[in-house]
């Protein structure tokens, strides 16, 4: 049996916004119940939320790692946005690696100071050390992905000039 709202799902750009979504959500409300919510319940709902979210981001970087060669799917900026074009002859992926790397910091940055606010002293450095732990794979895995992509389009304009230097031959023989 198909069912309409697990097709949608099929498609890796349909699940990575599914996945952000979720992210966002949970990242927010480890926040705000961090900030927000007193005791014993604020510090275990802050820690609770910002560990789902991470083993979430964790995930799903390396969900995209196996992805980023598919060409389906270039970064959920672009799948928000519905292009269908990828940027070619980019170096390295610069802009989705800049973006990756952009929204690390701003996570990591928001991650931190809420710490700061909420852990008691003891907890805090365990949690500096987590977070910049997963801020370090995450900037790998873009690396990574970046570096797929990058070598990929590389790989694809060489086969393309050898099939065109052979069409070439071909026609000057004929």
């Amino acid at each position: 049996m198909k069912l309409a709202h697990v097709s949608t799902l099929e498609s890796f750009g349909s699940r990575s916004l599914v996945i952000h979504g979720v992210m966002v959500l949970a990242f927010v409300n480890a926040v705000l119940a961090g900030l927000f919510v007193g005791g014993q319940l604020g510090l275990v709902s802050f820690v609770a939320l910002l560990n789902f979210t991470a083993g979430l981001w964790v995930a799903h970087s390396v969900h995209s790692l196996g992805n980023a060669t598919t060409g389906e799917y270039s970064g959920v900026l672009n799948e928000l946005a519905d292009r269908t074009e990828r940027g070619g002859g980019q170096w390295l992926g610069i802009g989705r690696f800049g973006r990756l790397l952009a929204l690390i910091a701003a996570v990591t940055a928001t991650a931190l100071l809420t710490a700061a606010q909420v852990l008691p002293g003891a907890l805090l450095p365990v949690a500096t050390v987590a977070v910049g732990i997963i801020a370090l794979v995450t900037a790998i895995v873009g690396f990574l992905i970046a570096l797929s992509a990058s070598y990929d389009d590389s790989q694809q304009r060489w086969d393309d000039r050898i099939a065109h230097a052979d069409a070439d031959s071909r026609e000057l023989e004929g």
